[in-house]
C-alpha cells in the first residue's frame, strides 16, 4: 500500500534529465539532413517513387521499432533520446553513408574501371561506413550520458532503433527505384518482388548487424576494466562490419544459391541465438531488480506490500491498471513512473555495488530518491477517496 506522505519537491535535475533535451542545433541538422535526403531520393527516384516507397517502408519498420521497444519495458530509456536514435539512423547516418559510399564508389571505378565500383561500395565501403555511422551515436550516448547505460539490452535497444531508422531511409530509396524501373511487378520484378526481401525475409538485418556493436558497448558499459571499455565496442563494430559484408558479399557476388544458404545457415541462427540472449538479458534484469527491492524495504524507500507487485511486470501492469480505475489516466501516468524511478534506482545501486556507476553515483542516488518520494506522493493524491480519505491501497 502506498501511504499519503506528501510529496516532496524534485529539485532540477540536470544529469538525468538533460537526456531528453534535444539541443537546437541538432534538431536543424537532422532536419537538413532529412531534406536533403527528401531531394536526393526525388532526384534518384521521382516523387512518386518516392510516395511509393516511404509507404512500403513504413510497413517493415513498425513491427521492427515495436520489438525494440518491447525488449526495452523493465526500464524504458528516454522517449526523445530513442526518437533521436531512429532520426539518427534515418537522417545523419544516411546521408553519411550515402556521401561516403557514392565517393568510394567512383574512386573504385577510377582504379578498377567499370563494375568494380559496384562490388567494392557493396561489400567493403557499406559495411565499414554504414556501421560506423550508426555505431557513432551509441558511443555517443554511452560518452555523453553514461547513466543510461545500464547494460546489454539498452546498447541492443539505441542499436535496433538506429539501425531501424537507417534501414527504414534507404528501403525508401531501394523500394522507390524499383516502382520507378518496374512499378508495382509481381514476384518476380517491381516493388514486390523488392519488398519480399527486404520488407519480410530481411527487415531484422540491418538492425542485427547494429546490434553486435551495441551489445559491444553494452558490454563495455557494464566494465571498470580501461581495455574492455575500448575493446568491447571495437570488436562488437568489427562483427557488425563482418556480417554486413557477408550480407551483401552474397547478394553481389554469389548466386542465389548462394544467398538463400547464407540467409538459412548464417543469419537466421545468428538472429535466434540474439533472441536467445536478449531474453537471458530480460531475465537478468528482473533478478536484478528482484534483488534490490528488498533492500530498498529495509531502507524504509518502499513498504513492504510492493515488494512483490514491483517484482514482474505483469505485476506492475495490474497495479496501474487498478489505479487507473481508481484515480483515472493521470494516477496510472504517476504511478508508472514512479515503477520506472525504482527501476532505475535498483539498476544504479546494482552498478554502486559492482563498481561501475560513476563518481555522481551517491548524487543521482539522492535525486533518485526525492523523484521517488514524489511520483509517490502524486499518486496517493490523485487516488485519494472523493471524502478526502486516502484510498485503502493502491497495489491492487
Amino acid at each position: 500500500m502506498i501511504d499519503a506522505a506528501p510529496p516532496k519537491q524534485a529539485p532540477r535535475r540536470t544529469r538525468r534529465r538533460n537526456v531528453v533535451v534535444l539541443p537546437v542545433t541538432g534538431l536543424i541538422i537532422l532536419g537538413l539532413c532529412g531534406l536533403i535526403l527528401l531531394g536526393v531520393a526525388a532526384n534518384r527516384v521521382g516523387p512518386v517513387g518516392v510516395l511509393v516507397g516511404a509507404a512500403a517502408a513504413l510497413l517493415p519498420v513498425c513491427p521492427v521499432v515495436g520489438a525494440f521497444l518491447w525488449i526495452d519495458r523493465w526500464e524504458p530509456e528516454p522517449p526523445k533520446l530513442m526518437l533521436t536514435a531512429f532520426l539518427w539512423g534515418a537522417c545523419v547516418a544516411t546521408i553519411t553513408s550515402l556521401l561516403l559510399n557514392d565517393s568510394a564508389e567512383i574512386l573504385a571505378e577510377t582504379l578498377l574501371g567499370t563494375g568494380g565500383g559496384d562490388t567494392v561500395k557493396a561489400v567493403i565501403a557499406a559495411p565499414l561506413v554504414e556501421e560506423a555511422t550508426k555505431g557513432a551515436f551509441l558511443i555517443a550516448v554511452m560518452w555523453r550520458w553514461r547513466n543510461e547505460f545500464d547494460g546489454l539490452v539498452d546498447g541492443v535497444v539505441y542499436a535496433g532503433l538506429t539501425a531501424a531508422g537507417f534501414a527504414f531511409t534507404e528501403n525508401i530509396f531501394y523500394f522507390g527505384r524499383a516502382f520507378a524501373e518496374g512499378g508495382f511487378g509481381g514476384v518476380s520484378e517491381g516493388v514486390v518482388a523488392v519488398f519480399i526481401l527486404r520488407g519480410v525475409l530481411a527487415p531484422f538485418a540491418h538492425p542485427l548487424f547494429t546490434v553486435m556493436t551495441g551489445l559491444g558497448v553494452g558490454r563495455a558499459a557494464l566494465s571498470n576494466n580501461g581495455a574492455t571499455r575500448w575493446l568491447a565496442p571495437l570488436g562488437g563494430y568489427l562483427l557488425a562490419v563482418t556480417l554486413h559484408a557477408l550480407w551483401n558479399g552474397s547478394a553481389t557476388l554469389g548466386s542465389g544459391a548462394v544467398f538463400i544458404n547464407f540467409y538459412f545457415l548464417v543469419m537466421v541462427p545468428i538472429f535466434g541465438s540474439t533472441v536467445a540472449l536478449l531474453m537471458w538479458q530480460r531475465r537478468r534484469e528482473q533478478r536484478i531488480l528482484a534483488d534490490q527491492l528488498p533492500k530498498f524495504e529495509a531502507e524504509g524507500w518502499i513498504p513492504a506490500s510492493e515488494v512483490e507487485p514491483l517484482g514482474s511486470l505483469q505485476g506492475r501492469r495490474g497495479w496501474r491498471q487498478a489505479v487507473r480505475r481508481r484515480g483515472g489516466k493521470a494516477a496510472g501516468q504517476a504511478l508508472g513512473s514512479y515503477q520506472a524511478t525504482v527501476t532505475e534506482l535498483a539498476f544504479l545501486r546494482h552498478r554502486m555495488e559492482r563498481g561501475t556507476a560513476g563518481m555522481d553515483a551517491a548524487e543521482l542516488q539522492e535525486e533518485l530518491l526525492v523523484e521517488l518520494r514524489a511520483t509517490r506522493g502524486r499518486t496517493v493524491t490523485l487516488t485519494r477517496e472523493p471524502d478526502g480519505g486516502a484510498a485503502p491501497s493502491t497495489s491492487g
